[in-house]
């Protein structure tokens, strides 16, 4: 009985929890370029908090995942059209920014199986996010993989719990494939 309820609260969980489809058409333009890619490294030498430049806000990215079948391991961020960076796995990272409003884009590539070629990244999952940064000001935002492969979450999260999970995870450094180092 134990498992039927389990079952039935899981389904009830996917229901209801805030699933996006995965996007067909042009992504939301805080994002970057669709086929953008990016390659990660973590560090996992102790990172403190840093504090935001003179006159800037800083935002920091934390994705956590939690088991997903059928989707990428990494997540793009996007400021006001241009990736700014990605996360894989448990990790972080940070972006200093201009005060003013701002578009964010958190996506999570999804991969679709196809007969002649086995696994294809052909779409994103997307949580587009506006911010009123104010200069001196930081940031927190979680983002989460939940239950299934269709469901991404991005929530921001208090100074106390951003502090605790930065210190829980390595620091994300990504390199955008397609642009020139």
């Amino acid at each position: 009985m134990k498992i039927i309820a389990f079952v039935a609260f899981l389904f009830a969980a996917l229901i209801s929890a805030s699933a996006q489809a995965p996007l067909d058409g042009p992504l939301p333009p805080s994002c970057g370029p669709r086929y953008d890619t990016f390659k990660v490294k973590l560090d996992n030498s102790r990172h403190s908090l840093a504090q935001p430049d003179s006159g800037k806000a800083l935002i920091y990215f934390i994705q956590e995942r939690v088991a997903v079948v059928g989707v990428a391991d990494s997540m793009l961020f996007g400021i006001d059209g241009t990736w700014v960076g990605a996360d894989r796995g448990n990790s972080y990272f940070s972006v200093s920014i201009n005060p003013g409003e701002h578009h964010i884009c958190a996506a999570l590539p999804y991969y679709r199986q196809t007969k002649s070629s086995g696994f294809h990244r052909e779409t994103k999952i997307v949580v587009p996010i506006q911010l009123d940064a104010k200069a001196g000001k930081t940031y927190f935002y979680l983002a989460q993989h939940v239950t299934a492969g269709y469901t991404l979450e991005v929530t921001p999260v208090s100074r106390d719990e951003g502090k605790y999970l930065i210190a829980s995870y390595p620091l994300s450094v990504s390199h955008n494939k397609h642009e020139k180092e």
